[in-house]
């Protein structure tokens, strides 16, 4: 049974997200705020995090970077009642690993979590890869540089590894939206794009002008390397 922390003040949603999820077979552990959050991590490992962005006192912004900052890689849902783009993205910039608006259907929300557990649970795929100073480690899921240790998150790690199978094809967003999220559900590419960014970060010694991860533009990525 996958474990999921839920991280959700209003406790009429909680009660309705934490019915729909034990209805599908998951054990949910609840938490209305994100210092109740953080000390249930300290004490039980989960597979999956709900995170409201509107939390009371610190938000879900400021406790995701939190977690991500303790080197916490396991997939972060985010939930947010507001529909401006720039949460979205601010919340993919830290670490977030997909994204659901209020009101959302519990079909939504199932699908999306199933294609996480699902993407990081298996993988299948050869021991090592090098490329630059980077090392990845597909069996244990862990990247080094340089023999230091790089914190990407689960969707991170799915995407570099897509990209690196796949070489030297170009591989287009829609592709990595559907093996990645691997729902029917459609966002914008900027979804795409922002882990891009965010890998290009950790693993490009010049983000901005990268020797490995290539853009093609109005076509997608290709790995080199």
């Amino acid at each position: 049974m996958k474990k999921i922390l839920l991280i959700e003040d209003e406790y009429a949603m909680a009660d309705a997200i934490s019915d729909a999820l034990d209805f599908h077979g998951f054990a949910v552990t609840h938490a209305d705020s994100a210092e109740e959050g953080e000390d249930l991590l300290g004490k039980e490992a989960f597979d999956l995090i709900l995170l409201d962005v509107m939390l009371p006192g610190r938000d879900g912004f400021d406790m995701l970077h939190a977690i991500r900052a303790r080197g916490i890689t396991i997939p972060v849902i985010m939930l947010t009642a507001r529909g401006e783009e720039v949460d979205k993205v601010v919340g993919l910039e830290i670490g977030a690993d997909d994204y659901v608006t209020k009101p959302f259907s519990n079909r939504e929300l199932v699908a999306r979590i199933k294609a996480h557990l699902r993407r990081t649970s298996n993988d299948q795929v050869p021991q090592e890869f090098t490329f630059g100073d980077i090392r990845v480690d597909f069996l244990t899921h862990k990247v080094f540089c340089r023999d230091e240790p790089v914190n990407l998150t689960s969707t991170e790690f799915a995407i570099l590894k897509l990209l690196i199978r796949q070489r030297p094809e170009v591989v287009s967003r829609e592709r990595i939206l559907n093996e990645i999220w691997g729902y029917t559900f459609c966002p914008d590419s900027r979804m795409v794009d922002t882990h891009i960014l965010n890998i290009r970060k950790k693993v490009e010694s010049d983000p901005h002008n990268p020797d490995f991860i290539k853009t093609y533009h109005g076509v997608g990525y290709r790995f080199l390397g």
